[in-house]
């Protein structure tokens, strides 16, 4: 059985961006006009039993969150995080909730496999944390002191949360821009794997022309689109598992294209003529959708993914 059958047998699923930067933005829906409040306030509000019958009502596999991105900000626990930016910044961007193992629990009742999103920059937004970790604007020059730290926070997660999380997206991997190389991206691979061989990752060096293949040892391909043009041309790309990731919103949450934005920019027709063109040629296809505050999706994405999981799961 090759590794990324877990991923192939659930066919297709959702991506959702969780950050303090979205969610608790009050210039964004999805942040429920809540207004700016502490990190701890705004994860408490997240109804992770939601998010799972959600999916579970529109029929998808497996579901990809944010543990950060950019920011300090992050989703749960880490111990080698707050080992480096101390306890009073840790107290105050971490969440106290558990939000990796709630939503493992509350997917895990539906069949739903779990998936975390991480970064290849860490928390250079803010620059205090971002010098802790030696990486902060112009993010140009990557150093494999910065790669070798950031990735200790990664494995601090594979570690704790081994058997749980099936895998993970490494976003922000660019070569041209940062100066990652093969040797640099290690450090990530062998966080991962050393804590949970079974554990699919994958590196990603931004969107272009068809899908590639940029780490060689990565499980599948990062697979970033900002359309439904690309179809893979078998299940296997230079031996790595095809995968799409793409949004299918219509809004702008300052992070790019229409990333965890509300709205349809496609039918659900042309969302589940997709989905299942992709499957037929052994690809897995990922939708980004908008969740708000309290993990409710964008109800009009609902009824697109719902004739997405109708259309595919039924073949």
């Amino acid at each position: 059985m090759a590794i990324s059958d877990v991923m192939a047998n659930k066919k297709w699923g959702v991506f959702n961006h969780y950050l303090y930067n979205i969610q608790n933005n009050p210039a964004y829906p999805n942040n429920q006009g809540a207004g700016e409040t502490s990190w701890q306030e705004c994860t408490a509000a997240l109804d992770v039993k939601k998010i799972a019958r959600q999916l579970h009502e529109v029929g998808a596999g497996y579901y990809f969150i944010t543990s950060m991105q950019g920011r300090r900000y992050m989703i749960a626990e880490n111990a080698r995080y707050r080992e480096i930016v101390g306890d009073d910044v840790a107290d105050e961007c971490l969440s106290k909730r558990d939000l990796i193992e709630e939503l493992y629990e509350a997917l895990s009742e539906y069949g739903i496999d779990l998936y975390i999103y991480f970064t290849g920059d860490g928390p250079y937004k803010d620059e205090e944390e971002g010098k802790k970790f030696g990486f902060i604007e112009p993010r140009a020059n990557i150093s494999m002191e910065f790669c070798e730290k950031w990735a200790s926070v990664l494995g601090w997660y594979a570690k704790k949360y081994a058997g749980k999380i099936k895998g993970y997206w490494i976003d922000g991997c660019y070569d041209e821009w940062f100066g990652y190389t093969t040797e640099k991206l290690e450090p990530y691979y062998n966080a991962v794997k050393s804590a949970d061989p079974n554990a699919l990752i994958t590196m990603n060096n931004g969107v272009k022309v068809g899908l590639y293949r940029y780490f060689p040892k990565e499980d599948y391909v990062s697979g970033e689109q900002e359309n439904l043009n690309v179809i893979p041309e078998g299940r296997y790309l230079d031996g790595a598992q095809t995968f799409i990731l793409t949004p299918i919103g219509n809004g702008d949450m300052g992070i790019g294209c229409a990333w965890g934005s509300g709205g349809l920019n496609y039918t659900g027709d042309e969302l589940a003529d997709y989905a299942e063109r992709v499957v037929a040629a052994g690809g897995v296809v990922t939708f980004d959708c908008m969740v708000a505050r309290d993990g409710s999706f964008d109800e009009d994405q609902m009824r697109a993914l719902k004739a997405v999981g109708d259309r595919v799961n039924n073949k």
